[in-house]
């Protein structure tokens, strides 16, 4: 299992900024003929969101996973079978930051997608 990491988060904010320049990108390319349709604008994106939508869900697994070992590890405590209270703190905190790393995430891909559905067609 990996960890939310600062290389980790780097990975996302990449895949973030390449799926902004493709956006941009597809924004500035002229309109698609109607008589063929948008199918060719869709494949060529295609390829870019699967790792998009696989890194996402992968760092997402990851947050989870590290909250079900702070619960699993607080737990522990509480019933007496650990005894070492820095490493239930310091896996309450590691499970906290990748939860406001997540949150921060999400707060700034709704604030991206609130932006692009106002702009005027």
């Amino acid at each position: 299992m990996t960890t939310v990491n600062t290389s980790n988060l780097m990975a996302m904010r990449n895949a973030i900024l390449q799926q902004n320049s493709a956006l941009q990108k597809a924004a500035a390319a002229p309109a698609p003929n109607p008589l063929t349709g948008p199918a060719a604008i869709g494949n060529a994106t295609a390829a870019s969101d699967n790792s998009f939508v696989s890194t996402l869900r992968g760092a997402i697994g990851e947050v989870n996973n590290q909250q079900a070992k702070s619960s699993a590890i607080t737990e522990s405590y509480e019933r007496g079978e650990t005894t070492d209270i820095a490493a239930v703190m310091l896996q309450r905190e590691q499970a906290s930051v990748g939860f406001q790393a997540t949150l921060q995430v999400r707060n700034k891909l709704l604030s991206a997608y609130k932006d692009i559905m106002s702009m005027p067609v």
